[in-house]
């Protein structure tokens, strides 16, 4: 089951990403660990617990209780988080064409040989 695309702030995506990569059922305790560590943040349990709370609301997640604590599970996968962002992008940055997008990746970064070779291989 798909939701109606609530965006998520930068915030929310920082722990969403720790979930996703995680690729298990997190307790906020692990979450706080995980997002402090991999973003240098210091954030406390309170703060990432509102995170936690608003992606429940937004369906980006879903919450049970085991024992004492409360675990997270993703409701909204990964790529398909990514596929509708990356989609979203090029319509608003670059007027929904792709080579506009790989043209500012070009000129802002530069692509890799094996960027390049699998860009041709899909367009063969």
């Amino acid at each position: 089951m798909e939701v109606v695309d609530r965006g998520l702030t930068e915030c929310e995506q920082q722990v969403m990403k720790c979930i996703w990569d995680t690729r298990a059922d997190m307790s906020l305790q692990q979450i706080t660990v995980l997002v402090n560590e991999r973003y240098g943040k210091t954030w406390k349990p309170q703060t990432v617990s509102t995170f936690l709370s608003r992606l429940v609301k937004k369906e980006y997640l879903e919450m049970y209780r085991k024992g004492r604590q409360f675990f997270y599970h993703p409701h909204i996968m990964e790529q398909t988080y990514k596929a509708r962002s990356i989609a979203d992008c090029v319509k608003f940055w670059c007027g929904d064409d792709a080579g506009e997008l790989l043209a500012v990746l070009k000129q802002t970064r530069g692509l890799r040989e094996n960027e390049i070779k699998k860009i041709r291989e899909m367009i063969r």
